[in-house]
């Protein structure tokens, strides 16, 4: 019996990876999206962007308190900006 392996992609509403179930993008992540886009990173940060807005909607409806904004920034864009 083979197990099959799960994509390092987000589960929403809840925004972990549906792999390794930390906070989506995971590393594995990073690096996918980042392979994917290496040739227009202006394509990956729209969207990333888009990603978090996303996710500021359903996990705002989830959490009592909401998220924090600059979190969500370092989370989905900040590690992406061009350095």
């Amino acid at each position: 019996m083979t197990r099959q392996r799960l994509a390092h992609l987000p589960t929403r509403p809840t925004w972990r990876c549906q792999a390794c179930g930390i906070a989506w993008p995971c590393s594995a992540a990073k690096l996918n999206l980042l392979a994917e886009y290496r040739e227009d990173r202006t394509a990956l940060l729209i969207c990333l962007a888009t990603l978090r807005d996303e996710a500021v909607a359903h996990l705002n409806a989830e959490v009592p308190d909401g998220v924090a904004s600059a979190d969500m920034v370092e989370r989905f864009t900040g590690w992406a900006s061009a350095r």
